[in-house]
């Protein structure tokens, strides 16, 4: 029809980008009231953190679509800055920690995010959804009696709005319908719950410009910079997983290095306007998805729309009943945990499965930054062990009477072991020939591995050949110079790996 509202231009549908950064603008508002207490700052502190690391990402960043903003997992590491040296020492750290987060980008980085194995990104991804749903228990504190049925009947009544809504209807985003309905229900008949209003003011300016009061000496270096290193090491992590999920969700492809550079970018310029910074927010983003946002627009809009809440429009977002975000946030979480997890459980090698319940686990105790890099690490110990047993050798004896090692699987330092094992110098005959076809030397521990093979042969006074080497294992042998005293039989047509 001519009237309908639709889509449009360079494919980006503006309905749906403005009316889900709207729906975005209201959850960001107790989201951030919350982490900067959990930080130790002013409630303002934290909006302003939003609006602004949530304008620069999105007019910036690699990922359209994904919400960044103040985070738990950040502020959780501030408290102890705050208590120790002061609001104005966060300031500059965030600052540092913008800077930090520059440099990864710069120097492209943020590729490394390829290294972190499914089960690792299943594990955060169900941790945090766990995480984001415990969260939305604090506002239970103090709530009794009739109180608290009213609040679980909001609760409720909110969540059967997001999950009923979108089988008859997807014109208007079901999470703010939610939102407009509980709120008006709740002002309409008076009903004496909780409200944003009862949590913080959040009535402001504009963010001003606010150099870090602190003494810029080797001193103030040393304090700040073990927690910049941690934030931002944070930060990326969060941001760059959370720009994973939004990858699948979307079925497109973010630029990793782009949105580390912008996540900096936005940190510096939070930092100096005195907030507390921030990164991606998984619950934000999945809202922001789930409502219909693909594009920079609808982070944009969140962002100006959560100023204009600040600037104009704080009476009216106070009386937004809490019960109502709760239900929202408790939604996010349902749809964030991958469900399909416990169906492949019993589908998958047991160490995928040990490292997806781990990180999961250690996401609940810990942080996100420890959970990942423990799941990563574990990872790769379950790979290297798998490599290192897999590798083998076939022989034989040709007519020559010339021995021949045939090796699959990679030499590296895990395997280094088992590939001494294959091969027996003293009653090989005198010319032995090792065939690297289906092999490589990957690291300094495979190239020590044939150098103390080389030795064992060179005493006993037998000759060793090596064939099909890949141009980069005969550079790190030749590197290896005077180390290894054997020929290297070149094959010019035959290249395993080329760098």
């Amino acid at each position: 029809m001519i009237f309908q509202l639709k889509a449009s231009i360079k494919g980006i549908n503006y309905k749906n980008e403005i009316l889900s950064g709207l729906t975005v603008a209201l959850a960001l508002v107790p989201e951030a009231v919350a982490f900067a207490f959990v930080a130790g700052v002013e409630p303002l502190v934290g909006l302003y953190a939003a609006f602004l690391v949530a304008l620069i990402t999105s007019l910036f960043g690699g990922r359209p679509g994904m919400i960044s903003g103040a985070t738990g997992a950040l502020a959780v590491v501030m408290v102890s800055l705050v208590a120790a040296h002061g609001v104005e020492y966060l300031f500059a750290t965030v600052v540092l920690m913008g800077i930090i987060q520059l440099a990864v980008g710069a120097l492209k980085l943020g590729k490394f995010i390829r290294l972190v194995p499914h089960p690792v990104i299943f594990g955060f991804v169900n941790g945090l959804a766990i995480v984001i749903f415990m969260a939305q228990f604090g506002q239970f504190k103090g709530v009794e009696g009739q109180a608290l049925g009213v609040m679980f009947g909001l609760i409720a009544l909110t969540m059967a709005i997001i999950y009923i809504m979108p089988k008859f209807t997807k014109a208007v985003p079901a999470s703010l319908t939610a939102l407009v309905v509980v709120s008006a229900l709740v002002i309409g008949f008076g009903l004496d719950t909780r409200t944003v209003g009862d949590i913080a003011s959040i009535k402001g300016g504009l963010p001003q410009f606010h150099f870090p009061q602190v003494p810029w000496s080797f001193e103030t270096l040393r304090i700040i910079f073990p927690y910049s290193l941690i934030l931002a090491g944070i930060g990326l992590i969060e941001s760059l997983l959370t720009l994973t999920l939004v990858d699948e969700l979307t079925e497109t492809r973010g630029n990793s290095n782009k949105e580390c550079v912008a996540q900096g970018a936005a940190n510096v310029v939070a930092g100096f306007f005195g907030t507390m910074g921030g990164c991606a927010m998984i619950g934000q983003s999945i809202i922001n998805v789930s409502s219909g946002g693909r594009a920079r627009l609808s982070g944009i809009v969140a962002a100006l729309s959560l100023l204009s809440f600040i600037l104009f429009a704080s009476g009216l977002i106070e009386q937004i009943p809490v019960a109502a975000l709760v239900g929202l946030m408790f939604m996010v979480s349902v749809g964030t945990f991958e469900w399909t997890s416990f169906n492949i459980l019993n589908k998958i090698p047991r160490s995928d499965a040990f490292v997806m319940i781990a990180v999961t686990l250690l996401t609940l105790i810990f942080d996100l930054a420890i959970a990942v890099l423990a799941g990563v690490v574990v990872a790769a110990l379950v790979f290297a062990w798998d490599n290192a047993v897999r590798i083998r050798a076939r022989k034989r004896i040709d007519e020559a009477g010339v021995k021949h090692y045939e090796i699959y699987g990679p030499l590296f330092f895990a395997s280094t072991s088992a590939f001494q094992d294959k091969f027996d110098p003293i009653n090989d005959p005198i010319e032995v020939i090792i065939d690297f076809k289906d092999s490589r030397i990957v690291d300094h521990s495979g190239i020590d591995a044939v150098q103390k093979l080389t030795e064992r042969y060179s005493k006993l006074g037998k000759k060793v050949i090596l064939r099909h080497l890949s141009e980069d294992c005969r550079r790190m042998l030749s590197r290896a110079g005077s180390m290894i005293e054997v020929n290297v039989c070149e094959d010019p047509k035959y290249f395993v790996v080329s760098e």
